[in-house]
C-alpha cells in the first residue's frame, strides 16, 4: 500500500521514481558540457575534417 501511495506522490510532482530522466531533460543537462569540450579539445576541427572526407569519399 505504501508503494501505490508514493508512486502517487511521485506523480503529482512530475518525478520519475527510481532515478529516471526524460530524454530531452537528459540532452539538456549534457550539451554545455559537450559544447565546453569541443572548445577545450579542439574537436570541432575534428568533426569538420571528418565530414569533409565523408564528402569527398561520396563524391560532394
Amino acid at each position: 500500500m505504501a508503494d501505490t501511495a508514493t508512486r502517487k506522490a511521485y506523480a503529482e510532482l512530475g518525478v520519475r521514481p527510481g532515478g529516471t530522466r526524460h530524454p530531452l531533460v537528459a540532452t539538456a543537462m549534457v550539451l554545455p558540457l559537450a559544447a565546453l569540450l569541443v572548445v577545450v579539445f579542439g574537436g570541432w576541427d575534428a568533426v569538420v575534417a571528418q565530414a569533409s572526407s565523408v564528402g569527398m569519399m561520396l563524391g560532394r
